[in-house]
């Protein structure tokens, strides 16, 4: 199973690719800078079309993003909340499915806790996925996280699916 995890923004939209086989892997990750100085139709389709080729690149069986987190800055939650629609609408043009986590359901896949620090989510990753030193940027931690957290909970998903059925 491949997932595209996405930690979405308007100025940073996180990304990782996460493989699960025998063991995980992460394929990709990095972060969709957009320009501050862009209009926002303009940010938004930036996004856009780098998931398309993110996810034609990589073929994922499904695209997880974290969820929209209401702190106390109504205007950026409205601003990831379209980020999030163009990721969406990207996975829905190629009928890939979404799944969403909030940010202590992808802390406590990773770290088994849900009020893990930031630091520790970048180096459970690290762990998880073998790599070399904890990735970098914060956004492209998240997101491979977020990947983390739908590969080991789609198969769980799947089933609870089929013994409902």
């Amino acid at each position: 199973m491949i997932v595209l995890g996405i930690d979405p923004g308007t100025a940073n939209t996180g990304y990782g690719v996460v493989r699960r086989g025998r063991t995980l892997s992460a394929l990709d990750g990095g972060v969709i800078v957009t320009s501050s100085s862009a209009p926002a139709e303009r940010r938004l389709a930036d996004i856009h079309a780098r998931v398309c080729e993110l996810i034609d690149e990589h073929a994922p069986d499904a695209v997880a993003l974290e969820d929209l987190y209401f702190g106390q800055n109504v205007r950026s939650a409205f601003a990831v909340g379209q980020a999030r629609g163009v990721v969406m609408l990207a996975a829905g043009q190629r009928d890939l499915p979404c799944a969403s986590y909030t940010p202590q359901q992808v802390k406590s896949a990773v770290c088994g806790s849900g009020r893990a620090a930031k630091d520790q989510v970048m180096r459970m990753v690290q762990t998880l996925l073998r790599l070399p030193e904890p990735p970098r940027p914060d956004h492209a931690a998240d997101a491979l996280a977020v990947a983390i957290c739908h590969v080991n909970r789609a198969p769980m998903q799947a089933a609870m699916r089929g013994a409902a059925a």
